[in-house]
């Protein structure tokens, strides 16, 4: 059985949540393969709703085996307590695996995130100041602590005094911090080994078999495209790969299991922190569909930036992924209007592009050309089918879809689980 990869086509937010709970009930494994808690998905179930940061959304459907891939950097803290969170709610994690070749993210990280931020200034990428950037640091600069060393408290305590001797040394005479004491980060994470132990698996072999086995197993990412560290609007990025090609490393299976790559589109264009964004609406427009699309993070509760649909964007994420179908979802957000700008093409000193500017420079100085299409006035939140949208629903869709280069296979017209129109099966 195939493996199929869940990605965000623009800069993340884009509803990845909504789409891998709907194909929940379709597959056997759901995997999260790069990021950590600087990402967030929100799920609706009825009258609940569910913010999720490392757990992959799978944890909601009891069927599905939620898995947290090699390409994730982990903050056990936050993981229990998100664990906890849904046990509260009665909702168990006991199915979950977590792969031992993960990375852990460490108070350093935590600490080293947030001062070089702020020494930066105006300069500031906008991070999430939870230590993700200077874990992927340490993974490359292979000094990082990885999830299997909670298992050898002997490993686990000197690769965190080896670690300690070069931070401590910047964290204080760099940036005047108080240093960290290693025995007290030792005693913390051996108290999370206890209770993580029996989650920590090989779970590059158990895909392996779950697809020889005919399983099916969806790979979703955090972020987007545009904040993929090589294919992103660099250097305002995440520091990991949430495009397809991220996929296979972070989850350890290769290329040819993937037969499916489903892209996530607003129906809009939204990012959160600094770096272009070529739509972004600064008037009362952009803060219309800031409140009637509820954009505030999931993570961080941080409004934002908002924009008129971008099909450059998209096309590249067609192009960058692969994808072969798209999930359009907050389409209900923009009923009620008139006309809907849809930015075709980019204007950059008097020069038309079609696809993103090849330098970061005219990145930054592209101005969005747009084409206006017909609005609709109808509440769309309770079609079921593609025939029940509005006539000029339809041909916005069918526009984008043309725009972009990938069929639009379903599309979201509300929060809620059955709030989707299935155009054509996506698994």
């Amino acid at each position: 059985m195939p493996a199929a990869v869940l990605v965000g086509a623009q800069w993340g937010d884009e509803g990845k949540g909504k789409a891998t709970d709907l194909l929940g009930g379709d597959v056997d494994y759901v995997v999260r393969y790069q990021g950590g808690n600087n990402a967030g998905h929100t799920v609706v179930i009825g009258d609940q709703k569910y913010a999720l940061h490392l757990l992959p959304t799978g944890i909601l459907s009891p069927e599905v085996v939620p898995v947290i891939g090699n390409g994730v950097v982990i903050d056990p803290g936050v993981l229990l307590s998100e664990i906890d969170g849904l046990a509260a709610r009665g909702i168990s994690a006991e199915r979950l695996l977590i792969s031992s070749n993960a990375h852990l993210i460490m108070p350093h990280h935590k600490a080293l995130d947030k001062v070089t931020e702020r020494y930066l200034g105006k300069a500031r990428i906008g991070t999430t100041g939870r230590g993700i950037g200077p874990a992927y640091g340490d993974k490359i600069a292979r000094m990082g602590v990885r999830v299997q060393d909670l298992l050898d408290p002997g490993i686990l305590a000197k690769k965190i005094e080896v670690a300690l001797t070069e931070k401590n040394q910047v964290l204080t005479k760099v940036y005047n911090r108080r240093g960290i004491e290693p025995e007290r980060v030792l005693e913390e994470y051996l108290g999370y080994a206890e209770r993580l132990k029996p989650h920590i698996a090989d779970t590059s072999l158990v895909l392996a078999k779950a697809l020889d086995e005919d399983k099916f197993v969806l790979l979703e990412g955090g972020q987007g495209t545009l904040l993929d560290i090589d294919h992103g609007t660099y250097p305002f990025v995440t520091s990991s790969s949430p495009t397809s090609g991220g996929a296979c490393a972070g989850a350890g299976i290769p290329p040819n299991r993937l037969t499916k790559i489903i892209g996530i589109l607003k129906a809009y264009t939204t990012r959160v922190g600094s770096g272009p964004f070529p739509t972004e609406l600064t008037d009362d427009m952009g803060e219309w569909l800031r409140q009637t699309g509820g954009e505030y993070g999931v993570t961080t509760g941080r409004n934002r930036r908002c924009g008129w649909f971008d099909a450059v964007i998209s096309r590249y994420a067609t192009r960058i992924n692969g994808i072969t179908d798209y999930f359009l979802t907050k389409l209900d957000v923009l009923s009620g209007l008139e006309r809907i700008p849809v930015c075709v093409a980019y204007e950059v000193d008097g020069v038309r592009h079609d696809e993103i500017p090849m330098t970061q420079t005219d990145f930054h100085h592209a101005k969005p050309i747009y084409e206006e299409l017909p609005g609709w006035r109808e509440d769309i939140t309770g079609a079921k089918d593609f025939e029940d949208l509005p006539p000029n629903a339809q041909a916005y869709v069918r526009a984008l879809e043309e725009m972009s280069g990938a069929p639009i296979s379903a599309i979201g017209v509300g929060p809620g689980r059955d709030q989707t129109v299935v155009v054509r099966p996506l698994v």
